[in-house]
């Protein structure tokens, strides 16, 4: 996004033309998002209401599979001298993400949630 997210423009410009088509067209899907302002805004909980979201802990950003895609997109990142070049590179970075990278990250959930609660909820290692 080139300006900042509010609370209204992540409920326009996000959830009702994307993530609420999406997941109306997927069964007992379960939507996830961490705490971050706009996602804990009245307007987006209104709008999510009608959706099972996933309760995420407030200082647990670990347990998110893509903060760790974004990590490794931040590491291959050329060096960018203009916002479009920016743009380009990340979508570029994104597309050629290797899919069992992912479903890696993914599989290591359980193992996740397990350091988690070990920490009592707060930061681990894994």
């Amino acid at each position: 996004m080139r300006e900042t997210l509010t609370d209204q423009r992540y409920v326009d410009d996000i959830l009702r033309p994307h993530v609420g088509p999406s997941i109306n067209g997927l069964p007992r899907t379960i939507f996830q998002q961490d705490n971050a302002r706009p996602h804990t805004a009245v307007v987006a909980q209104d709008f999510l209401r009608h959706f099972q979201t996933l309760p995420w802990p407030s200082r647990s950003p670990d347990l998110s599979p893509v903060e760790h895609v974004w990590d490794q997109l931040k590491l291959q990142m050329p060096s960018c001298h203009s916002v479009q070049d920016l743009e380009l590179s990340v979508q570029d970075l994104w597309f050629h993400r290797p899919q069992d990278n992912i479903r890696c990250l993914i599989n290591s959930m359980p193992d996740r949630v397990a350091a988690c609660i070990a920490a009592g909820g707060g930061p681990t290692r894994n």
